[in-house]
């Protein structure tokens, strides 16, 4: 009897991940422009939004994106028009993401020495990895990570794009490829938990926001595989649970509820039961404001 073993997951060593299939982004302003613009020239990039508006599937955009050949969209008539790229079109880009914490030490990002029977190796840390090979490094939600940590990037966001490994007595310089990029919510901020302004201005900043109702729809609509009616309806809900802000809820239903919510009743779930638990009680402990979020429901989904 042969034996066989059979692969339950996908594993990726980081350097070869690459987005192969073009992630679903639809574009509101000009994040893609600018995105392009910054990484032509070298710059770092912070993107700034709340929970659930779509910067990790934009960094993913653009990493696919920027592995085909360039195009620029016009202002004018958001006609795409093929652009020839000063250093010709450039493939398989590598994403490394990594999820910032409290606990983030500089040797989780750089590199630490572990033993290996009777000696120690040298493993590459994540953000290492990513400067030897030209990828793009996305920190999400950089203001979890601690302070001392976030100054390490300092040196790779100026003119030197040079990583110092103290424990190695080696300074990497980054491959031309390499882009630094962070995300936080400003809503999450707090004294203890915001960016240093020494961090702050070596970066140019993406705002993100909620889409306009029918963008918003039409994401909806592809996302969850609903029709466009129900997916409307969850947009307009989006938009008013959103102006409960002003009556002490603290963050408003992302476009990723929604999301959950069309998907819920993609598979039979009523639509009010479902912006109940993917909505509702997603975003708010508060009675008072649950209640008036389930008024809103009921008006839309009458």
């Amino acid at each position: 009897m042969t034996n066989s073993k059979t692969t339950l997951y996908n594993s990726y060593i980081i350097e070869e991940y690459h987005m192969t299939e073009e992630p679903y982004y639809v574009p509101v302003n000009d994040e893609v422009e600018l995105f392009e613009a910054a990484y032509r020239q070298k710059i770092p990039i912070l993107f700034k939004g709340p929970t659930g508006c779509g910067k990790t599937r934009f960094v993913e955009y653009m990493a696919y994106r920027l592995g085909q050949p360039l195009t620029r969209i016009s202002q004018e008539n958001r006609k795409k028009e093929k652009e020839t790229s000063t250093t010709g079109p450039h493939t398989n880009i590598p994403l490394v993401t990594i999820a910032c914490h409290e606990d983030l030490t500089a040797s989780d990002l750089v590199g630490r020495y572990l033993l290996q029977g009777d000696s120690t190796i040298w493993i590459d840390g994540p953000l290492t990895r990513a400067v030897k090979v030209g990828g793009i490094c996305y920190l999400d939600e950089i203001v979890e990570a601690r302070k001392d940590t976030t100054v390490l990037i300092h040196p790779l966001t100026d003119h030197r794009r040079i990583l110092p490994v103290e424990k190695r007595g080696e300074l990497l310089e980054a491959a031309d490829g390499f882009l630094l990029v962070m995300s936080y919510n400003p809503g999450y901020q707090s004294a203890l938990k915001d960016l240093k302004h020494s961090t702050r201005q070596r970066f140019v900043a993406i705002e993100f926001g909620p889409p306009p109702v029918d963008v918003e729809a039409g994401i909806i609509e592809h996302e969850a595989g609903i029709d466009k009616k129900i997916s409307l309806q969850l947009a307009k809900l989006g938009e008013k649970v959103r102006n409960l802000r002003e009556h002490g809820l603290g963050e408003g239903a992302s476009t990723r509820l929604l999301i959950y919510a069309g998907k819920l009743i993609a598979q039979g779930i009523s639509p009010r039961r479902a912006c109940q638990v993917a909505v509702n009680w997603a975003v708010t402990d508060e009675t008072a404001i649950q209640d008036s979020i389930s008024e809103v429901i009921s008006s839309i989904f009458e």
